[in-house]
């Protein structure tokens, strides 16, 4: 697992890198204390993915551990880095969001993404053709101005 990715992914969701720490720990810990109950026969990475997502948002206090395709609101940590990219991000639906902060931001693959979100992979390239066509016209926009 790509530990500074993972960290900056679980910050976008917590809203904090502190918190983004905590959770980290906490998926961690939560994932020892369930060994059992992952199946060999699936990516170790990719459930401890969902475990971590569902920590971050348990720790926003948004919607409790259960729900990964709730809306919530991740975005970036520093939004005074890229004002402009952080408004085309925000515009985003959250499910989208997300989706487009597993791939660009913690590089996970399609099938990755595809099992931590509970969707299928196509759904997974439309969500992102869809997030790219959205941006690409947002910060065109931003450029004419």
């Amino acid at each position: 697992m790509r530990y500074s990715r993972f960290l900056n992914t679980l910050a976008t969701i917590t809203g904090s890198r502190d918190r983004a720490h905590d959770a980290g720990q906490e998926t961690f810990a939560r994932a020892y204390a369930a060994r059992a109950k992952w199946r060999e026969d699936s990516s170790l990475e990719t459930w401890v993915w969902r475990i971590g997502l569902r920590t971050a948002l348990g720790l926003r206090g948004e919607l409790g551990e259960a729900h990964l395709n709730g809306s919530f609101d991740p975005g970036l940590v520093d939004p005074q880095r890229d004002p402009v990219l952080t408004a085309a991000l925000r515009a985003l639906p959250p499910k989208r969001r997300l989706v487009v902060f597993l791939r660009y931001f913690a590089d996970l693959s399609y099938g990755d993404i595809a099992r931590v979100c509970g969707i299928s992979e196509g759904t997974v390239a439309a969500t992102l053709a869809q997030a790219r066509e959205s941006l690409e016209g947002a910060l065109a926009e931003e450029e004419v101005t």
